[in-house]
């Protein structure tokens, strides 16, 4: 019997209610702790890492999170059908909705997290600052105010002074988020606000706030219990961000004065006790690179992504933490017990194609390669499926060290050693990230992805060259004793060369980033990959790398690849007529059609809008390549397309 069976409010058995990396990381607490697990999945999600690693697993509704884990309905009767005591909610999905909070306790479960009041009272962007104001708390400066019409919200952006910032009052991760530069932009601005705000969170309210020039991103981390304790777990630096959606976390917040450090936690421990907070839950703020002044942003009532950093520099399990206290037990420390030691980052690993304006990226995992010696908390292994449905995060890699320099220099060889194959990710840009100067001074900034990519990522030419060498030595080396598999068995297909000269092989290898010929040379000095531009590369010797049918997944240096790989005298024509495909609009990722605006027949105007799709939350929208007549249309409004799939043909016949 463990101590959460005989605590105020007894916990015996827990489920998650959510998905991915985080599920998997509440579940494997409560499995240390003695407790039951219970998952709930969907069904993208029936043969997930997740539903794996738990005791008991529970069906809840189709793909659609609105249908599953959105559904409060079906996670309840799960429970009920489990035999649970408690809900953890993770992160995302419902764990910031009060309604759900509430109705778990109002169904005799323990909700692991803060009171459903306290949600509420910080849910509202608006309201949490007015709150926050009271508390003595400074904010950002700004309007709040209830009149929501386009000419009192124009008046007060200009009492306030452009530029300034349009922002969902209900919302958070950038959505119905706006910068407005002077007052000719601001109708605009608040209308495209407004309409993202409303399909997102059903509620087009905004506040406005003055725009700090150079942001730094900085939180505390709360705990408070249901006996009048509140403790923080010290500081989080969350500046380097893409679209207002964290890349890389930290603690300690480097560059900070002491000063500054403990007005930051003062603030936030005066917030939490202004609202009798209790679970873990993190204060935003905001602060001028340079300056002394920390405004209040926001405060989430949940775990946060980054919690592994705060947990590494003080050796606290958070939600261990966030099950005593709802099983009603008290913080097992004081404020003066608690210590940071050393520095800890952590990456966010995710499913998308940086050089390709983060396009989303889905697929099966094929093989993963975890560095030692750091942490790496995952919804996937070998095996699993990524998908359109859900958020495109699906690992974070984390590092601990004495202090921040020897951080950031485990953390560029834990992303140099990371392999993760079958599914693009930003892995490249991630390492590419830890070696530039800034990041490496620690002086950053919420421009710091504009300041270091202006022109946006691509991998290094060289790089791709080198995980191209190896994916091609991996193929060419495949069963030199098979007649089907190996090359060098097939002497169409090779030069024999005498004693003191290599045998030879010519292949076309094609990948995500193009296609090239090479010719690969094994002899007595080893082996060498020769490029039809004349540029030559040998065996690193460590390399990542897996045969699947048609061709090599390859990783080295953090960037990954899936070569299609063949011999040059049996290349396909159906690459020649790929590329001569100009005239064949194809998906380039699976999604889901959301919009058709031309028929077949139409005249067509080159860059006009034709098909819009969906993955990942995310909308892409892609134009007709030149002018001409819409020949055939593949595809339908609902409709699930593949990578690959054809969507359009337009026959160019003549100017439109």
């Amino acid at each position: 019997m463990t101590v959460f069976a005989t605590a105020p409010r007894p916990i015996r058995s827990v489920l998650v209610a959510n998905r991915g990396e985080i599920a998997c990381r509440v579940i494997r607490t409560c499995q240390r702790l003695g407790l039951a697990t219970v998952a709930v999945h969907s069904d993208a999600d029936a043969g997930a890492l997740h539903v794996r690693e738990a005791d008991q697993a529970i069906r809840i509704g189709p793909a659609a999170a609105a249908e599953s884990y959105l559904s409060i309905a079906a996670i309840l009767q799960a429970a009920r059908a489990s035999g649970a005591d408690a809900i953890h909610p993770g992160y995302g999905f419902l764990s910031e909705n009060a309604a759900f909070a509430r109705a778990c306790t109002e169904a005799g479960l323990v909700f692991i997290g803060p009171t459903a009041d306290a949600i509420a009272a910080m849910g509202s962007k608006i309201e949490a600052k007015k709150i926050a104001d009271r508390a003595g708390v400074p904010t950002v400066p700004g309007y709040l105010g209830d009149d929501q019409s386009a000419g009192r919200l124009e008046a007060e952006a200009g009492i306030i002074g452009y530029p300034v910032l349009i922002k969902a009052s209900a919302g958070g991760g950038g959505r119905g988020m706006r910068r407005v530069d002077g007052p000719a932009d601001f109708a605009a601005a608040l209308q495209s606000a407004k309409a993202e705000a409303r399909a997102a969170f059903g509620d087009d309210t905004v506040l406005l706030e003055k725009l700090v020039a150079s942001p730094r991103h900085l939180e505390v981390q709360l705990v408070g219990d249901t006996h009048g304790n509140l403790v923080h777990l010290f500081e989080r630096d969350c500046s380097v961000q893409r679209n207002n959606q964290k890349v890389f976390e930290e603690a300690p917040a480097p560059h900070l004065p002491d000063a500054v450090r403990e007005t930051l936690f003062e603030r936030a421990l005066r917030l939490g006790r202004a609202i009798g907070y209790t679970s873990a839950g993190t204060v935003e703020f905001i602060m001028e690179a340079g300056g002394s002044e920390p405004w209040f942003l926001e405060m989430n009532t949940r775990l946060q992504v980054e919690h592994p950093v705060t947990e590494a520099i003080t050796g606290i399990d958070l939600v261990e933490w966030q099950v005593r206290v709802a099983a009603g037990l008290p913080l097992p420390a004081g404020q003066e017990a608690l210590r940071a030691r050393g520095h800890a980052i952590e990456a966010r690993i995710a499913a998308e194609r940086p050089d390709r304006g983060f396009q989303p990226a889905t697929g099966r995992v094929s093989a993963i390669r975890v560095p030692s010696g750091v942490r790496f908390d995952t919804g996937v292994a070998e095996g699993s499926d990524v998908g359109l449905h859900y958020d495109s995060m699906i690992a974070k890699l984390i590092v601990h060290a004495p202090d921040r320099e020897a951080a950031v220099a485990r953390l560029d060889e834990a992303l140099r050693d990371l392999a993760l194959l079958g599914v693009g990710t930003n892995a490249g840009l991630l390492r590419d990230c830890v070696g530039y100067p800034a990041f490496v001074s620690g002086h950053l900034t919420t421009g710091f992805l504009t300041e270091a990519f202006p022109g946006g990522w691509s991998p290094d030419p060289a790089l791709v060259r080198a995980v191209r060498a190896e994916a091609a030595l991996a193929w060419t080396d495949a069963s030199p004793d098979d007649q089907d598999a190996s090359p060098w068995q097939r002497r169409s297909a090779i030069r024999i060369m005498n004693g003191r000269r290599p045998a030879t092989c010519d292949i076309t290898l094609a990948d995500a980033y193009g296609e090239v010929t090479a010719v690969v040379a094994r002899g007595p000095a080893g082996a060498t990959v020769t490029f039809a531009d004349g540029t030559q590369a040998a065996p690193t010797g460590t390399a990542f790398a897996r045969l699947v049918p048609g061709g090599v997944q390859a990783s080295w240096h953090g960037l990954a690849i899936d070569a299609r790989i063949g011999l040059a005298i049996e290349a396909s024509a159906a690459a020649a007529a790929e590329q001569a495909g100009d005239n064949h609009l194809v998906a380039p990722l699976p999604g889901i059609v959301t919009g058709l605006f031309v028929r077949a027949g139409a005249r067509v105007e080159k860059g006009q809008s034709l098909i819009q799709m969906e993955a990942m939350k995310l909308v892409h929208t892609f134009a007709a390549p030149h002018a001409g007549r819409i020949a055939r249309i593949h595809c339908a409004v609902g409709e699930t397309v593949a990578a690959g799939a054809p969507l359009i043909d337009i026959d160019p016949e003549e100017e439109a």
